[in-house]
């Protein structure tokens, strides 16, 4: 149950997100929830190994190339589902950053059980 309910705050973050954010188009709350599992997948399996093969470039930038890993990875996902755009680089740059405050925002409410 806990599963499903940080599926879906997930999903609700990358909605209004994109609401939020011109360049960042999701064409439903599927689609929304489609992104949510695909990027879950990639955060789980992809981006430990990418965070450990890019780990001395992110000591010499004091952890701030994780941003361009996290922007990297969601261009990734809008490459491969379809009715979820991102413009550019930049754009999903900032879209990374904003969800992550979104989604920190809707955990508040969650609370703990």
């Amino acid at each position: 149950m806990k599963l499903l309910f940080n599926w879906l705050v997930y999903a609700v973050a990358i909605f209004l997100t994109s609401y939020f954010l011109q360049g960042v188009h999701v064409d439903s709350f599927v689609t929304a929830l489609i992104v949510a599992v695909v990027l879950g997948v990639v955060n789980t399996f992809l981006r430990p190994l990418l965070v450990i093969l890019t780990l001395p470039i992110n000591i010499l930038t004091l952890g701030l190339f994780t941003f361009v890993l996290n922007a990297a990875l969601i261009l990734l996902v809008a490459h491969f589902v379809s009715g979820f755009f991102i413009a550019n680089f930049w754009t999903a740059l900032i879209f990374s950053i904003i969800f992550s405050i979104v989604y920190w925002l809707l955990n508040i409410f969650k609370g703990d059980e």
